[in-house]
């Protein structure tokens, strides 16, 4: 049975962008007489609101969207994440990393844009470990892709791929080689959070038997790190279905830190969920 969801993060309302999303997964859902998840990624503390969360039903109800219940909220499974983590640490699979992106990029040099997410910073010294830890210094814990590709072995790590079913940024399409190390050691554990993004949604993911991922082309090149991520764990790989992002009369993406224009706000302005629908293709 096909099995979707809509995944937000409960850190500002709503907006346009989310609306394609969600309906586009929600659509190919009941198309296939499947199922389709609500599931609320508020794993930042700092960021992620009740009232924004609250917002999200409200929007998404407005729309004429249901889902299956309980709605799973990834701050009240922080201990499933942890569990995950010490799997990957007793396989000798994460390392403590107690540096700062500052520090990072410092070590790095003067990076290209983006180069943060891709930097392998790698494992301290056993006795600067050993003294960092004995100071209290709070620490991240990353996924060595060394270790990974040790453990796979070089048969394994050369065939990850997945499939792709909408359409990649440079128009990539169908079967397509996964290359992990595009993104780095990333973090799988946060300092301030306990869990990190690339594990908690593919720990979720699995576990909540989500097989067809539909999401925007953005996170297109997250599908390589948690490509690997699965095979580490031996969860199922699902079907992949990146769809284009809506852009405003500006031409630039909708997006909640350019403070797009809210479904809330359409909507006290008087524009029907028939008419948004209308307006983005459905």
């Amino acid at each position: 049975m096909l099995a979707t969801r809509f995944a937000p993060s409960p850190t500002g309302r709503l907006h346009k962008g989310h609306a394609f999303s969600a309906l586009t997964a929600y659509r190919a859902a009941k198309a296939a007489g499947g199922r389709f998840v609500l599931r609320i990624e508020d794993i930042d503390p700092t960021r992620c609101k009740p009232e924004f969360e609250d917002g999200i039903s409200e929007d998404l109800t407005w729309l004429g969207l249901d889902w299956e219940t309980p709605v799973r909220r990834q701050s009240d499974h922080l201990a499933d994440y942890a569990a995950a983590v010490e799997t990957l640490r007793q396989r000798g699979l994460v390392y403590r990393c107690f540096r700062t992106r500052k520090e990072i990029l410092d070590g790095i040099g003067h990076a290209p844009h983006g180069a943060a997410e891709a930097v392998r910073p790698g494992p301290h010294t056993p006795d600067e470990e050993a003294e960092l830890l004995a100071t209290g210094k709070p620490f991240a814990w990353r996924l060595s892709l060394d270790a990974a590709r040790e453990t796979l072995g070089g048969t394994i790590w050369d065939s990850l791929s997945f499939f792709e079913e909408g359409t990649g940024p440079d128009g990539e399409r169908g079967r397509i080689k996964a290359r992990p190390e595009t993104a780095g050691d990333v973090v799988l554990s946060r300092k301030d959070a306990g869990a990190a993004y690339h594990l908690a949604a593919v720990h979720d993911d699995a576990l909540q038997g989500i097989n067809h991922i539909i999401r925007g082309v953005d996170l297109f090149e997250a599908t390589h790190i948690q490509r690997l991520i699965q095979t580490l764990f031996d969860w199922p790989e699902p079907v992949y279905h990146h769809h284009r992002l809506l852009t405003g009369p500006d031409g630039r993406r909708y997006a909640k830190r350019d403070g797009s224009v809210t479904l809330k706000a359409l909507r006290e302005g008087g524009l029907t969920a028939q008419a948004l629908k209308a307006e983005i293709g459905f």
